[in-house]
């Protein structure tokens, strides 16, 4: 769509950037903007850390003073017992912007968590269900044989997994056994997606690398400094699964490896400093090649709100 033409679809922006780029704060300077000029504005998490009232600290939600007053939806508000997924948080991601748009207001995605954008935007593959006894049978089949099994009834997925990749395995074999379909034609349908039925305005942010992991660096420090400890205490002190997403996030291993006496603090924090530098870059990259390559991207610095999003501006 050209800049300035009114939208013939309801308006979703999105911010995309990597951790530490400064994205939220950017995402609660436009819904200021937009209220000046007379529209409401509501920000919404698309960050997979930030859905978790646990980890306040850890994932460097936004405070109460960096709202700075705008609405936030979806910052919060799983539980880490509960568990969230791309499906879960697009379910809910649909209903806040459908809630939004009836209420006249502009709905703001913020994050950077690729599949959970897309997703939304997307839609997901209706994954069927399994018969139990299928599922319990080919759970009890040695790696071997459930290889050289689905090397006979899907060998497509069979040549694009490793011989030891258990899980993977199990799971394309249970669902030819169990549909008659391979995995893969189910993973060609998708449902759910808005992309069709909104108009996007998108911005990728896309900061220079070395100031990016100063940053990351400078951030987990002050996580420390400002309880995230304790933070990942309380956790540990609920004896919630090591499997749930909430206890793998980006700090919480090594943080936990302190705690328990495994490592020194200073290792923790090196270790979870590398871990975020190294989320940082796998979201570079992604943001740079996995997204529709007309969507305009710049660095933070660079972000002029009524020239990037003048189409939110229009009356």
């Amino acid at each position: 769509m050209s800049k300035g033409k009114t939208p013939d679809k309801p308006v979703v922006a999105l911010i995309a950037g990597p951790t530490a780029s400064g994205k939220s704060d950017l995402a609660v300077r436009l819904a200021l903007a937009l209220r000046e000029a007379g529209k409401d504005a509501v920000v919404i998490n698309a960050d997979s850390a930030q859905v978790y009232a646990d980890l306040a600290i850890v994932s460097a939600r936004p405070t109460d003073a960096e709202m700075r007053g705008v609405p936030h939806r979806l910052f919060g508000v799983w539980s880490g017992e509960e568990g969230c997924s791309a499906a879960k948080w697009a379910a809910q991601a649909r209903r806040e912007i459908a809630e939004a748009h009836a209420a006249g207001i502009v709905p703001i995605l913020v994050g950077g968590t690729g599949l959970y954008i897309r997703t939304l935007l997307d839609g997901i593959s209706p994954m069927p269900e399994i018969d139990p006894a299928v599922r319990e049978a080919v759970r009890a089949l040695p790696v071997d044989q459930a290889y050289a099994a689905l090397q006979a009834e899907d060998a497509p997925r069979a040549a694009m997994l490793a011989p030891a990749d258990s899980q993977r395995i199990a799971r394309a074999l249970e669902v030819v056994r169990s549909t008659g379909r391979p995995l893969a034609s189910w993973q060609q349908q998708r449902i759910g997606g808005i992309g069709d039925a909104i108009e996007l305005v998108p911005l990728v942010l896309l900061p220079d690398r070395e100031a990016l992991y100063a940053r990351c660096d400078a951030r987990f420090a002050a996580m420390l400094e400002s309880g995230a400890l304790e933070e990942v205490a309380a956790l540990l002190a609920r004896h919630i699964d090591p499997a749930m997403p909430v206890m793998r996030a980006i700090g919480v291993p090594d943080i936990t490896a302190y705690l328990r006496g495994e490592c020194p603090l200073d290792e923790a924090i090196a270790r979870g400093q590398q871990a975020t530098r190294n989320y940082a870059k796998r979201q570079l990259t992604w943001l740079r090649h996995q997204l529709p390559q007309e969507w305009p991207r710049t660095a933070p610095e660079n972000v002029e709100l009524r020239s990037q999003f003048e189409i939110l501006f229009s009356k």
